[in-house]
């Protein structure tokens, strides 16, 4: 299984036979220009998508006419699980619902949180399970801040997590650097590329993957 970091919330995970599934596609030049990524010009067989903002569902770009998935889906043989949460931390009121998504390809089970907005409740622990890498957003604003997901990563327990949905050069909301999350972290890899092939730690990492499309 390998693992390209598009940008923002967007990756690009391609299996040991060829399947191609991109999480979370923002369209460039979005929200009166503070996405500043390159277009996503992809080929793909699915596209996970967490909620309708236009940093987090836009297809138009991508080729393939892969498969879009928005709830709980079986889609090229991967089952993906739907789970309800919000875009806040009060149920949605402000910035509406938000969908994680978790899934098992090449025996590695994957957890994408969208804009998660609020910590993990013991029934969304339930709902998800054992996870094996955990993409998560840290940049705040918008979404849980580093002590959030510092909270939602120790309740998840993950082998592997990515952190997603910080500030860069190339995004102009507020959001926090992704060294506010990881400066107190132990095992942290600043891996200076875009994609990694994944391999499980035998204890957890953090992996920050730099975006591919800045």
């Amino acid at each position: 299984m390998r693992v390209k970091y598009l940008a923002h919330a967007s990756f690009l995970l391609e299996t040991n036979s060829g399947v191609r599934i991109i999480t979370d596609p923002y369209e460039s030049g979005g929200f009166g220009g503070d996405v500043r990524y390159k277009p996503i010009h992809e080929h793909c067989d699915i596209v996970l998508i967490s909620h309708e903002h236009a940093d987090h569902n836009y297809t138009q770009n991508i080729t393939g006419n892969p498969a879009i998935v928005r709830e709980s889906a079986t889609a090229s043989g991967i089952s993906f699980k739907a789970i309800l949460s919000y875009h806040d931390d009060t149920n949605g009121s402000q910035r509406g619902k938000n969908t994680i998504f978790v899934f098992t390809a090449d025996g590695v089970t994957f957890c994408h949180l969208g804009d998660l907005g609020h910590l993990l409740t013991e029934k969304h622990k339930s709902q998800i399970g054992k996870v094996d890498v955990l993409f998560i957003p840290v940049g705040g604003v918008f979404t849980i801040d580093a002590e959030g997901a510092t909270q939602v990563m120790n309740t998840l327990e993950p082998k592997l997590v990515i952190p997603m949905h910080y500030k860069t050069s190339s995004i102009g909301f507020p959001l926090a650097e992704v060294s506010e999350f990881t400066k107190d972290k132990p095992r942290v890899k600043e891996l200076g590329t875009s994609v990694a092939e994944i391999i499980l730690p035998s204890e957890q990492e953090i992996w920050v993957l730099t975006p591919a499309l800045l």
